[in-house]
């Protein structure tokens, strides 16, 4: 991604907490006619080893899965919060809009899963990630059941080989940061997850001048 360097987060710890509170993922490799092909889908953020594998699945007639099995490397990225920001947060007029946001790229690995018992774990993380209290009635469908619905499912891991982390608040704008951090703590959700991030990065405007 285009990554200024007043943008770059350069501790790891950020991109993994984007990932685990913000997990629908856009997995993008290679069609086979050279062009993009983007699949939306939850993963399951797993460290391990001293490095990071992410878990998912798609439908099999999903063609991305043999997509992966023919170009394995391929990219995932993960969108955090974002808000619009208007001008008027600057001391002067002369000023355009922007667009604040927090963003995760991962170049990975992928290795198709094929065994049920794989298959069954992967199912686990993401039933114990989004629904917990739907795993006893997972259980009790039956291991027939269960057979049958993973062998309409591809399942890979990807396992992350390089991290890009973008963390775009306005960081060399350090005259509009009181105001947008008022803004934005007054907002929606995502404006309000702004503000969060703004606080914990020092954005708050005092001591500007």
């Amino acid at each position: 991604m285009y990554l200024p360097p007043q943008f770059a987060a350069k501790d790891a710890a950020i991109a993994i907490e984007l990932m685990r509170a913000y997990p629908f993922a856009g997995l993008i490799s290679v069609d086979d006619e050279g062009l993009p092909f983007v699949t939306q889908l939850p993963l399951h953020l797993q460290e391990e080893d001293g490095g990071l594998t992410l878990l998912g699945h798609c439908a099999r007639p999903n063609p991305h899965g043999r997509y992966l099995l023919a170009r394995p490397r391929a990219v995932v990225t993960f969108l955090g919060p974002h808000a619009y920001m208007t001008p008027r947060v600057y001391p002067d007029l002369a000023r355009v809009p922007t667009w604040n946001y927090l963003a995760v790229h991962a170049t990975v690995q992928a290795r198709v899963l094929d065994g049920f018992d794989d298959k069954d774990r992967l199912l686990k993380h993401l039933i114990h990630d989004h629904d917990p209290a739907y795993a006893d009635q997972w259980r009790g469908l039956g291991e027939d059941y269960q057979r049958k619905m993973a062998q309409g499912i591809v399942a890979f891991e990807l396992r992350v080989q390089s991290l890009q982390c973008k963390v775009k608040l306005n960081q060399h704008r350090p005259e509009a940061h009181a105001a947008m951090l008022a803004a934005y703590a007054a907002g929606n959700p995502d404006e309000r997850a702004l503000a969060g991030w703004m606080r914990r990065l020092g954005l708050t405007g005092q001591g500007a001048a």
